[in-house]
């Protein structure tokens, strides 16, 4: 079994879900032991009020040939992401990835409303979820991953840096939420390039999560139904494409030429070899703006 990340630690910061889940799998496939965190659990659901949970995640990442180990962890709270951090340096006195990606933000902001009529209250909480929670577990986790060379943080986005630049992204909390988190990576790559370490900045494309299939009203094995609504969800990807995307950088022993750098999982896919699920290769990245946004029909041909 090629199992390229065995003796490797990681740390999915909001893993319940989504990316997260994704990214935790097939680090764990590749034979990591990954420690997943999030507020959902088997006895207590976060605000989301969603069935997945913590341990859920942590199973699907044994089953895949790694090590899954569940610490529910409320990111915004330091003394948690201390002690999580104390009991990943206690069990294997090292870390070797860590993916940013706690989020939470989905029910908090609302589609093209301006700044000034959005819920103030929300909008500030999104932040805190999406940006400080970042912060707060690079502070504590960051000292044990530079113990060793080679170390590598994923600051998990949505959008890259060129087309964020370039266009509004749904409303003034949710941009911001995004683009701070881009900037953290660039910031993380000079704080850690001369200290051994990587930081990038990663996106996925148009993602099946769970939450995605949910408001679309299909799964996995229908999505093609959704077409019907809306034809471009044809260039959708799972969450373990972008999985593979980290799962890959994290393999690489010469990660560090894209440190500071805005990737997404379709750019990485094409670099490294990997494809979806279904072998594809979605680049929805390219798509978005040449094909979405610039009104033409749905047509993936040519980008997946």
């Amino acid at each position: 079994m090629n199992a390229p990340l065995t003796g490797k630690v990681a740390l999915v910061a909001g893993a319940t879900r989504g990316a997260g889940r994704g990214i935790a799998v097939e680090l764990g496939a590749a034979g990591a032991t990954v420690y997943v965190t999030g507020r959902s659990t088997r006895a207590r659901r976060s605000e989301y009020d969603r069935p997945e949970t913590l341990e859920d995640t942590a199973d699907l990442v044994t089953g895949a040939g790694g090590r899954g180990i569940a610490v529910p962890t409320d990111h915004l709270v330091p003394e948690q992401v201390r002690a999580l951090v104390d009991r990943i340096d206690d069990e294997q006195g090292r870390l070797d990835v860590l993916v940013n990606d706690i989020w939470g933000g989905e029910h908090l902001f609302a589609w093209d409303t301006p700044v000034w009529e959005h819920d103030l209250d929300n909008g500030l909480r999104l932040l805190r979820l999406a940006v400080e929670t970042h912060a707060v577990t690079s502070h504590h986790a960051l000292p044990l991953l530079l113990r060793n060379p080679g170390g590598l943080v994923v600051e998990m986005t949505d959008g890259t840096a060129e087309y964020n630049r370039e266009t509004y992204r749904n409303s003034f909390f949710y941009d911001l939420a995004k683009t701070a988190v881009l900037r953290m990576a660039f910031s993380l790559g000079h704080e850690l390039g001369s200290r051994g370490g990587t930081a990038v900045a990663l996106t996925p494309g148009w993602m099946r999560s769970e939450i995605m299939l949910d408001q679309f009203g299909v799964t996995e094995e229908t999505r093609r139904d959704a077409l019907e609504s809306e034809p471009h969800f044809g260039i959708s990807e799972t969450p373990r494409y972008v999985g593979r995307a980290v799962a890959a950088l994290a393999g690489d022993p010469e990660v560090h030429r894209w440190n500071g750098q805005s990737l997404s999982s379709g750019q990485l896919a094409r670099v490294y070899g990997f494809t979806d699920l279904d072998g594809s290769r979605p680049d929805a990245w390219r798509y978005i703006p040449e094909v979405q946004d610039a009104g033409k029909p749905a047509d993936a041909a040519g980008y997946r």
